[in-house]
């Protein structure tokens, strides 16, 4: 909630979880309230975009990006 960067994309996040809906799932998570999850992926800086494939993870960018971006990151791994 204090990330302002964060803030910044998550109208992006939220609008590309609806277009790849049934194609790619596309969540948040909230580093604070879920430090295991950020320590076991080596998560230093937010936001932070992890793409995963059949479990693994297979590409990261850190950093707001526009939505164009993200959505041509998660389209690369489909």
């Amino acid at each position: 909630e204090w990330c302002g960067p964060c803030k910044q994309i998550g109208p992006s996040i939220e609008a590309l979880a609806t277009e790849f809906e049934g194609k790619a799932d596309v969540v948040k998570v909230d580093v604070d309230a879920a430090g295991e999850i950020a320590a076991r992926y080596g998560i230093m800086s937010i936001p932070a975009l992890l793409i995963f494939k059949d479990g693994k993870e297979v590409d990261r960018m850190v950093g707001a990006q526009p939505k164009d971006v993200i959505a041509n990151l998660i389209s690369r791994h489909l």
